[in-house]
């Protein structure tokens, strides 16, 4: 980490017998870093040599958080179940080496008790198609039910037809990329 942060002189394309012959006008003279460059240098190595301890418990927790990343991602396209037990087991293998964590101890156990409060619905998307993953993929969902909204009416703000009738509107905005629907289909039945 230390030698990232060394400064590496910028190379002079002169040689080494033209450096001797060469003139201040030649332009090949060694360069010094600007003071506010040497100080700006002195307070990362001095930063970096300060958190020197807690880079390894943060390696660690990104070693743990990547494997939970890749569980997740499900490329072997495994069920809901069969995450969930694969992650749980993963998180119980971090619970078991949380004294290599240091001082980040509290704040994997902070997300072990949301996991684990989350639990319940947190690996139906794998067994429902289409389902979103994310926060950010659900938002989506409904972001595009709010353009829609916005190109057909042309306001802004909250349309009063929405609060109605605003899951036949945002199911029909969701779905109709994937399944193209009749004006009977969309009809509200009482």
């Amino acid at each position: 980490m230390m030698d990232a942060l060394r400064w590496k002189r910028p190379v002079c394309a002169c040689t080494a017998e033209s450096r001797r012959s060469a003139t201040r006008s030649s332009g090949c003279r060694k360069k010094r870093l600007p003071p506010s460059l040497k100080q700006l240098h002195h307070l990362l190595i001095k930063g970096v040599r300060a958190t020197a301890a807690l880079w390894p418990p943060l390696e660690r927790a990104y070693c743990f958080l990547d494997q939970a990343k890749a569980i997740l991602a499900n490329v072997s396209q495994k069920t809901g179940q069969q995450v969930r037990e694969r992650y749980l087991a993963h998180l119980e293998q971090m619970r078991e080496n949380l004294a290599t964590l240091g001082p980040l101890v509290e704040a994997f156990e902070h997300f072990y008790h949301i996991t684990d409060n989350f639990a319940a619905g947190l690996f139906r998307c794998y067994d429902i198609e289409g389902l979103p993953r994310t926060n950010n993929d659900l938002e989506h969902c409904f972001g595009v039910a709010r353009v829609h909204e916005r190109r057909a009416t042309g306001r802004r703000g909250a349309i009063p037809g929405v609060v109605v009738r605003g899951s036949v509107r945002v199911m029909a905005a969701v779905t109709s990329k994937q399944q193209v629907f009749s004006v009977e289909d969309l009809r509200p039945r009482d």
